[in-house]
């Protein structure tokens, strides 16, 4: 008679949270242009290349090994807000290169960040059963996409200075995320809180 073998190998996971390098990667670029936004500087290269490199890239990377780990949301927004990165740039740099490329109108400008809107909207639902910390910054980051929606359709400098304010908050925010998720990893204990888990 044969015998059956029923033993079950576990392989643990050894590999870093790419959280940290996620949100880090959105939320310094986020400052660095919301800075620009509510009039520190022009917008420039320096923002362009973070926008390319950090928050683009680096945050592409992070979504990848997030699916790795079989963290659907964390796939789903570090990639996304990765392209969302590359794609602003994109908008800004294509026209320049060859007048065959118009660049987007203010409808079109607009339609594209109320359309980031409702994707991070439905995201920050997905951060209720999460921390409080990523709630706020979801919370902040849907505001501030329709903050600069309507501003692109109706101007004025007070709406892009007020959106530059809830972006510095947001960014801010994320940033904090990032290094709790480092420090609290490195201490064995929390060092900067993020609130319950849901």
């Amino acid at each position: 008679m044969g015998t059956s073998d029923n033993t079950a190998t576990t392989i643990r996971d050894t590999t870093a949270n790419p959280a940290a390098l996620g949100l880090l990667a959105f939320g310094l670029t986020t400052v660095l242009l919301n800075l620009a936004n509510i009039g520190c500087y022009p917008l420039n290269s320096m923002i362009l290349a973070m926008g390319i490199f950090y928050g683009g890239i680096a945050q592409v990377i992070a979504g990848v090994l997030e699916w790795k780990k079989g963290n659907t949301f964390g796939t789903t927004a570090f990639v996304s807000y990765g392209m969302f990165w590359l794609t602003l740039v994109a908008l800004i740099v294509l026209p320049t290169w060859t007048p065959a490329v118009q660049g987007p109108t203010a409808a079109g400008m607009s339609s594209y960040l109320f359309g980031w809107g409702i994707f991070t909207l439905f995201l920050f639902i997905g951060t209720w059963r999460l921390n409080r910390a990523l709630q706020f910054v979801f919370l902040t980051l849907t505001v501030l996409f329709a903050l600069l929606a309507v501003q692109k359709l109706c101007g004025g400098d007070a709406l892009l200075h007020t959106a530059g304010y809830v972006g510095l908050a947001c960014g801010g925010s994320a940033m904090y995320t990032g290094f709790a998720v480092v420090l609290n990893e490195v201490y064995g204990r929390t060092v900067l809180p993020i609130g319950p888990m849901q």
